[in-house]
């Protein structure tokens, strides 16, 4: 009876080791959806010029601006209203502003889009202020939705009597969710192929071979085939229902990418120093140490002999120079170290994010550094 318990515990310990492995690949794989996206299933932008009436006195002026007056004019003639040509209205609660959005891939008319409203002339602020109906176009010059509505802004400002003013975030944009209607599709050549083409993120010939082997291993031997670093083709059905169907289980599928390339990351500006974990070193030996001089001005006053007949009091400097050197360790960077050893061995150091820049740039010039060295 005991060794029957004990070949229970044995094989539970085996069924506990293949669990923790299996939830650690499980935690390194990707779903291709999340590495991928489908070939020609993208948005588009969408662009036009409106403008925005109903402003508390932060509107344009319209001196400096006579692209606001023209467009006001020309909306009152559509509307019936006739302005004299002569006549050049000052008003301050309406600004010429140009409005954007992103036309979703599948989306259909009668469906609503979130807009971005943007002054286009000098109006200190948008808030309060509402969007009168707007054409947004494509690159095509058709138009594809009408914006209209109230403007939500973030950003507001004060003005003080004396000229003073503060500013808090960026008045002079705002959104409206759902602010534009679609009045027209664009066509997707999703279902218009036999095939359907996978596009990587970030191109890799690995993570592509792996995409193509992990559709094959569930769906069939052949179904996909990477065309380039960047692309996998794979065969799919022609009813639109059942390649749907298709692409949902494809772009579920678990994947492990292959390794990103051995880089360095530099932001020149910050300082921000970012090692990817593929990086590797030759043997080198580093020495880090800084030299400080110091330069100290004193002021002595220089007065003549007592009873003498000549002289002046007058001022002398009196420069005293130091120079102070840290000390410097050296420390050794055997083959192949790691992300790890590298950090190790300079916090060793206690260099600091500038001081580790000069010490890859230099790692880098002298070869032992194999890793891609980016500033950006």
């Amino acid at each position: 009876m005991k060794g029957f318990f004990r070949s229970i515990r044995s094989v539970f310990s085996i069924l506990v080791v293949i669990t923790v492995a299996l939830v650690s690949q499980n935690v390194l794989a990707e779903r291709i959806k999340d590495i991928a996206s489908i070939d020609g299933v993208r948005s588009n932008q969408l662009v036009g010029y409106g403008l925005v009436v109903g402003l508390d006195g932060s509107g344009d002026q319209t001196t400096q601006t006579p692209f606001t007056v023209q467009s006001l004019k020309s909306m009152l003639a559509k509307l019936g209203v006739v302005v004299p040509a002569n006549v050049n209205p000052q008003l301050k609660n309406v600004a010429a502003v140009m409005v954007h959005a992103d036309l979703p891939a599948f989306i259909k008319p009668g469906q609503t889009i979130d807009v971005t409203v943007s002054s286009l002339g000098n109006a200190k602020s948008l808030r309060g202020g509402s969007l009168l109906m707007t054409p947004l176009k494509g690159a095509d010059g058709q138009t594809y939705a009408l914006a209209q509505g109230n403007l939500i802004v973030s950003g507001f400002g004060a003005d003080g009597a004396d000229g003073s003013s503060v500013t808090v975030n960026v008045p002079s944009a705002g959104r409206i969710p759902n602010g534009a209607s679609v009045e027209r599709g664009v066509l997707s050549p999703f279902g218009q192929e036999p095939f359907v083409v996978m596009n990587l993120n970030h191109p890799d010939f690995t993570t592509a071979l792996r995409v193509a082997n992990s559709i094959n291993d569930k769906l069939g031997k052949g179904v996909a085939r990477p065309i380039d670093g960047a692309s996998i083709e794979i065969q799919s059905p022609l009813n639109p229902a059942e390649k749907v169907a298709f692409v949902s289980v494809v772009e579920n599928l678990l994947v492990d990418p292959g390794l990103a390339p051995a880089r360095v990351i530099i932001n020149s500006r910050t300082g921000t120093v970012v090692i990817g974990s593929e990086v590797r070193l030759d043997p080198a030996a580093v020495a880090h140490g800084s030299l400080t001089v110091s330069i100290s001005e004193n002021f002595e006053a220089s007065q003549p002999a007592p009873f003498a007949r000549r002289g002046e009091t007058v001022v002398t400097p009196n420069s005293e120079v130091t120079i102070e050197e840290e000390k410097s360790r050296m420390f050794l960077l055997d083959a192949g170290v790691t992300l790890n050893d590298l950090v190790t061995a300079v916090n060793k150091v206690g260099a600091a994010p500038g001081d580790l820049v000069a010490i890859l740039e230099a790692l880098e010039r002298v070869g032992a550094l194999h890793a891609k060295l980016i500033v950006i």
